[in-house]
């Protein structure tokens, strides 16, 4: 097997599969229709509801929904060999995935654009709404974990790329200024975006910007904080549009690279079942795989994403398709080229790091599953680091040679970074929101309190201050997993959501394709957060008590609100076929009614 059959069959199957499997969805499950006016245009404000260009929107979602996890979760999941992290990859993509982003931006267009917790409020009960917003808090501030302790140590360790984010944040301050202050023609702000764009990455490799990781997680601590509370169109907006552009520059260099370099693969197809990965702990295939692939093959955070603000710019919804399942399918492609630069590149990678360490090198594929995180911790070259160095190799192995290795290496580092800052402050942001929302209940009761707790500056400090304290212990193969479990929970909770939709709402009979890979998923999701609970967390607390019992407690309580939702869950399909309470925005009327 080489890197261009993998990359191509990849290609082939994530467009035949759109065409047709998706499709299918979009035709007999969703019943998509343009008759039915978008909440974009129908409740049009000028400020949240507005109908976007089909091409202009998915790179809003896209860069809104990619972070470092479709780049980090392949990269540790190859301890298992590159086939199985493949497979998860494509195979979750595809019936799992995608199906959970199309549902979830659907069902929120169907109620106005309302967020996938109202949905579930509405068509489940309404405490299991509430128990949703808790897990969805919960796993926000392990995403500010998990994305912060990557960003530190890969500017830690490549201060080239921590130079190159900051010149690119600067870039998107002027963008935005363009754009939204002098209203410049949007084509020529575009060709000045992306010209700054490039001097920034060059600027970077030329002016790097050194300092530790304590020192990285303390400035990414006040730059969430003030990122998540100043109005969107100063920074997030224009860095997202930006950051589209250098997504699809470095895709398609990365496309054409493993095309051409012929590449067989050099690390093992499959290693072992239970690989040393999770905590130093044999890490069982299933069903601890979603939690360290993640967004790699799905994610609940995507239907925050979708309901949230993409809901409410899809100006038809013969578009949801597009923008919904095939940003899905581009987030696994990128998977895709990861897993083939690694695959083709990590051992070499691995081998040449040590001997520029001076430092022994054991590894090779009869003990890949037991060495393979020990070799890369040992070498001080993370996940995040160890992409880096295969995706420049595999450009350098092709015919893109000409392009300066350092400039690859600060383009893929860029990838991560910056689509993880992205996440990073987004994810503050809308952690802001989830917590004025869940506190509205006490407004009445304790308004005083209540305005100085959800005061903008205030609801942003405190999952700010939870998700970098929890990074501060640098137990990263905690922090990622536990993140995974989060976001993997919210997923199968969404897709059970999207299922309730289908079935109870739409009543079609195609609602099993939603509903198995629901079940499949919540059955897996949760059997690995009870293995990782008991079998790895015991071990971490002793090394780390006050950031392991957080994640103890937090696990443990989103675990206990898991099987509230499974019970109303079961519960709501026990009654589908019953006349329904109410009808859901834009749901064509029967002809009884």
């Amino acid at each position: 097997m080489s890197t261009t059959i993998i990359v191509i069959l990849g290609f082939l199957i994530y467009s035949i599969l759109y065409f047709t499997y998706g499709k299918k969805i979009e035709r007999d499950v969703v019943k998509a229709s343009d008759e039915i006016e978008a909440p974009s245009k129908r409740l049009y404000d000028g400020i949240d509801y507005v109908p976007a260009h089909r091409v202009v929107l998915f790179g809003h979602h896209f860069s809104s929904i990619a972070g470092a996890g479709p780049i980090i979760g392949p990269a540790l999941a190859m301890c298992w060999g590159w086939l199985p992290a493949l497979l998860w990859v494509w195979l979750g993509n595809i019936f799992i995935g995608a199906v959970h982003d199309y549902l979830a931006l659907m069902a929120s267009m169907r109620y106005d654009g309302k967020s996938v917790q109202f949905v579930a409020s509405d068509l489940i009960s309404k405490r299991t709404g509430t128990a949703f917003y808790w897990i969805v808090f919960f796993l926000l501030v392990l995403v500010v974990a998990a994305f912060a302790t990557v960003i530190a140590g890969m500017f830690a360790k490549t201060p080239e790329i921590a130079g190159a984010s900051i010149y690119v944040t600067f870039v998107a301050v002027l963008l935005g200024y363009l754009i939204y202050k002098l209203k410049m023609n949007l084509p020529v702000a575009t060709v000045i975006g992306i010209a700054l764009l490039a001097g920034a990455i060059w600027l970077g490799t030329i002016s790097p910007v050194p300092a530790k990781f304590e020192t990285w997680l303390v400035v990414l601590f006040f730059y969430i904080i003030i990122a998540a509370a100043i109005p969107v169109n100063i920074l997030l907006q224009p860095r997202d549009y930006l950051n589209s552009w250098l997504l699809y520059f470095g895709l398609a260099i990365g496309f054409a690279a493993a095309v051409f370099t012929f590449r067989g693969v050099e690390i093992p197809l499959f290693s072992e079942f239970s690989p040393i990965l999770i905590g130093g702990k044999p890490t069982p295939f299933w069903p601890a795989i979603p939690l360290i692939v993640a967004c790699g093959s799905l994610s609940g955070f995507h239907s925050l994403v979708a309901s949230g603000t993409s809901s409410k710019q899809i100006a038809k919804e013969s578009d949801g398709l597009f923008i919904g399942y095939g940003s899905m399918f581009t987030e696994g492609f990128l998977s895709t080229i990861v897993i083939c630069a690694i695959a083709g590149f990590g051992f070499t990678a691995l081998k040449t790091a040590a001997a520029a360490g001076n430092v022994p090198f054991a590894l090779d594929h009869s003990n890949w599953g037991a060495l393979f995180t020990k070799t890369s911790e040992t070498l001080k070259l993370s996940q995040a680091n160890l992409v880096v160095q295969t995706y420049a190799d595999m450009v350098a192995a092709s015919f893109l040679a000409f392009i300066p290795a350092k400039i690859v290496k600060v383009i893929a580092g860029l990838w991560i970074s910056a689509f993880a800052l992205t996440t990073l402050d987004t994810t503050n942001r809308i952690a802001r929101y989830c917590l004025v929302e869940m506190l509205a209940p006490v407004k009445n009761a304790a308004g005083g309190l209540y305005k100085i707790v959800t005061n903008r500056w205030i609801a942003s400090l405190v999952p700010a201050m939870l998700g970098i304290y929890l990074a501060w212990s640098k137990q990263f193969t905690i922090v990622w997993p536990s993140f995974g479990a989060a976001n993997q929970l919210i997923a199968s909770i969404a897709l059970m959501t999207g299922a309730a939709f289908v079935a109870k709402k739409l009543k079609s009979r195609f609602a099993v394709m939603a509903i198995v890979p629901a079940w499949f998923l919540w059955v897996t999701v949760t059997a690995a957060i009870i293995w990782f609970m008991i079998v790895v967390m015991p071990a971490n607390i002793a090394k780390a008590p006050g950031q392991g019992w957080t994640v103890q407690i937090i696990m443990g309580i989103m675990l206990l609100l898991n099987f509230l939702f499974i019970v109303d869950f079961v519960k709501m399909g026990r009654e589908v076929g019953k006349p329904a309470a109410g009808e859901a925005v834009g749901e064509k009327k029967s002809e009884t009614a």
